[in-house]
């Protein structure tokens, strides 16, 4: 197969027309390719608006097409190292137990499940489709479930987002992840977008169909059902105390993936009073900023916004202050809406959600000002980033007014520091609404001083990002987890037997590259049984 890289189609452009562009790079006809198939597809809106492909062509006598041709986006395809699942154990007595359904514990489950391990699958929330009805119940009326919202559930915060599968790493698990995904109903199209999304809709059905091979392979899931504590002797995990719908159990347990979620406060104060070693992190707090999608397509596809061939655009800011702070867009949700993401009584947290057609009236990101431990004040906790968090909810919570209704100002009354009257061209899309107020008295002093620095900065890099009526709304408190649980290079921390990973444990940001850290996860506890088994 030849390799061809770097072919450029205006937006709308059809198979035919890259089958003609293959043939004419190769110097032949487009009958003379035998098959393509699409490798990568992203959008460059730098210079016009051009749909990139790289793909990968059949034709015959490739040695001598390939030496005709002599062009640099023209080469043979190397086909990489690809992931491979560890070899099957035998079951043990006691199975592992896997703490969590988010990306991080479901693709430990799975691991452990393909090698035979029929691992139990804890997870505090409801499955998705009950936890679907309490999320929209708390939406439309206010009143939150603290143990099934879009924090907590099968799916864990990301069931409840633009489902963007992008990450700045590599790692060769993110292909099965993909294939993964896509065999569980995820669009195909995921296999190749440069930034691919799968959507909230999808997801849900996604996480259905991957509970059902789970189960089929072995898993024992058990839904609300929340960690409680560990048992342990001898600096050695030996138990799990649980909370569930038969009460209150201690199951005995070896191995536990700790899979927790970035808003697991209670696990990581349980923790931290067992002596599980872990320490505060830098994270990001800050603002949803609501834009009109047809501006910010208007401002990046220029001729062509609207164009039927085109997604929905997005963008990706960041800017460096003079007084060091960091300030920089995250989980852009292109033709979404601001969602409320409470988890705890009386605080109010923003998060954004897309579903995968995109096609709502708004574009939302997170804004977000660097914060550090030495922000946080308090006595050096390692949870002190937990109750800084806490703090920005409650003030968020109060300054709307109650309900969970969102404190929301213009981003023109914002800059000048007076309360907003209610909207301009942009409609506020956070539900159960909005209460119209001045953001700077929810926010500490030094977040709200480089949001006002960084808005016209950040404006000058994304025509429209600063326009005046574009909406801001407090509070966007959970970008990362504020605590980081330690662990060796054999992925268990300093008990033995617990494998803390993903988010939650600090070790991943977003969907793809938390299913990949609890895929590595369950590897290091099958290397550790092998290797108890072979000292047998």
């Amino acid at each position: 197969m030849i390799k061809l890289e770097g072919l450029r189609l205006p937006p709308g452009g059809k198979e035919a027309d890259l089958r003609a562009q293959a043939a004419g790079l190769l110097r032949l006809t487009p009958s003379d390719i035998r098959n393509l198939r699409v490798l990568r597809r992203s959008i460059d809106a730098r210079e016009g608006v051009a749909v990139i492909y790289t793909v990968c062509v059949a034709v015959d006598r490739e040695s001598a097409v390939l030496r005709r041709c002599r062009s640099r986006k023209a080469g043979r395809l190397e086909l990489g190292p690809v992931f491979r699942l560890p070899e099957p154990l035998p079951p043990p007595e006691m199975p592992p137990v896997v703490a969590g359904a988010g990306p991080a514990g479901l693709f430990a489950a799975l691991v452990l499940a393909e090698a035979g391990q029929r691992p139990i699958l804890l997870e505090r929330g409801r499955p998705v489709e009950a936890r679907k009805a309490d999320v929209e119940r708390f939406w439309s009326t206010g009143r939150l479930d603290p143990t099934s919202n879009v924090q907590f559930g099968e799916g864990g915060a990301g069931a409840f987002s633009d489902g963007k599968l992008n990450t700045g790493t590599k790692d060769l698990r993110h292909r099965f992840i993909l294939e993964q995904l896509v065999s569980c109903g995820a669009p195909p199209d995921i296999l190749i977008d440069a930034k691919p999304h799968v959507g909230t809709d999808y997801l849900h059905a996604v996480l259905q169909n991957l509970r059902r091979e789970l189960t089929a392979l072995g898993a024992d899931i058990r839904f609300e059902t929340r960690l409680e504590d560990l048992r342990a002797e001898r600096g050695e995990l030996t138990g799990v105390e649980l909370s569930g719908p038969g009460g209150r159990e201690t199951l005995p347990c070896r191995s536990l993936i700790l899979a927790p979620g970035h808003s697991a406060r209670d696990t990581f104060e349980a923790l931290y009073r067992r002596g599980v070693p872990m320490e505060a992190k830098p994270f990001a707090v800050g603002l949803r900023i609501e834009h009109r999608q047809a501006d910010c397509d208007a401002a990046q596809y220029r001729q062509y916004a609207g164009h039927p061939g085109l997604p929905a655009s997005s963008y990706k800011l960041s800017c460096h202050l003079p007084n060091g702070r960091g300030v920089f867009s995250f989980c852009v949700c292109p033709g979404g809406e601001v969602v409320a993401a409470a988890s705890e009584p009386e605080g109010v947290v923003t998060n954004g959600m897309s579903e995968f057609a995109r096609d709502k009236e708004n574009i939302n990101g997170a804004i977000l000002v660097n914060v550090t431990p030495e922000d946080f004040g308090g006595d050096g906790s390692p949870l002190a980033g937990v109750a800084f968090q806490r703090s920005l909810e409650a003030a968020a919570y109060a300054l709307g007014s109650g309900g969970y209704r969102a404190p929301a100002q213009r981003v023109e009354d914002f800059l000048a520091r007076r309360p907003s009257e209610g909207p301009g061209r942009v409609r506020p899309s956070y539900r159960p609404g909005v209460t119209w107020t001045d953001l700077h008295d929810c926010l500490p002093p030094f977040v709200a001083e480089a949001l006002e620095e960084a808005l016209p900065i950040l404006g000058g890099k994304l025509r429209g990002y600063d326009d005046p009526d574009a909406i801001l709304t407090a509070v966007e408190s959970r970008s990362s987890s504020p605590v980081r649980i330690l662990r060796g290079p054999d992925g268990q921390s300093a008990l033995r037997g617990l494998y803390p990973c993903g988010e939650g444990a600090g070790y991943a940001g977003g969907i793809l590259s938390a299913a990949a850290d609890g895929m590595r996860a369950a590897e290091a506890l099958l290397k550790c049984l092998r290797q108890g088994d072979d000292l047998l």
